[in-house]
């Protein structure tokens, strides 16, 4: 199957990207970015400063389902707008691209109280782009929603960074949603239901993502 991988250069993006080109089921992966990635016989690597500018490109591919890890944060992305584009415009402009040419597999990260309604603008943002894709009515969808997620960063996320600290030490004492989530455990996740596509829309918890 070919698949439309979103937010490669990220954390979960980064591990999808790596465990979906080592798994057989993929026989193409597509990966927009905005800066190369390191060539591999079975990717296929649009690159364009405005990722919505990639969106026909991609399409083009004929991908069988979409894997959305696209996320930033509002200190990376410099104000509340521009933080809104990557999580919540962007998801939205490819996966109604990729239902109008007939794509039925859709699987995005989002994150643990996700709630278009929250009175705080991360999950309130998060739970937005939940709503407005489960409007477009995709034959499979798949949220999943860490906690905090682990892993290895190509850039410094200070706050986040010693939050992940406190929730490792305190981790046999958390309730298991609480605990850090691998980006890789994350990744797989979204893979396994790319490659399943069960119909209907199922919520993958963080408690199951470790």
């Amino acid at each position: 199957m070919k698949l439309l991988l979103l937010g490669a250069t990220g954390l979960v993006g980064g591990r999808a990207l790596q465990l979906a080109l080592s798994n057989d089921a993929f026989s193409e992966v597509i990966a927009p970015t905005r800066t190369p990635l390191a060539a591999h016989a079975r990717l296929v690597n649009p690159v364009a400063s405005k990722l919505e500018d990639l969106v026909p490109a991609c399409i083009a591919h004929r991908p069988d389902a979409v894997v959305c890890a696209l996320g930033t944060t509002q200190a990376k992305a410099g104000s509340k707008e521009a933080f809104r584009h990557v999580d919540h415009e962007l998801p939205l402009a490819f996966a109604q691209a990729a239902h109008a040419a007939g794509v039925g597999t859709f699987a995005i990260v989002t994150a643990m109280g996700a709630s278009a309604s929250s009175l705080f603008f991360y999950p309130r943002i998060k739970g937005e782009v939940e709503r407005d894709i489960r409007a477009i009515g995709f034959r499979s969808l798949t949220i999943c929603r860490p906690s905090l997620i682990g892993g290895e960063r190509n850039e410094e996320r200070r706050a986040e960074g010693m939050a992940l600290t406190w929730a490792r030490r305190l981790g046999p004492l958390l309730p298991a949603r609480w605990r850090v989530n691998p980006a890789a455990a994350i990744a797989a996740a979204l893979l396994d239901a790319a490659i399943a596509a069960k119909p209907g829309c199922h919520f993958i918890a963080s408690d199951a993502m470790h």
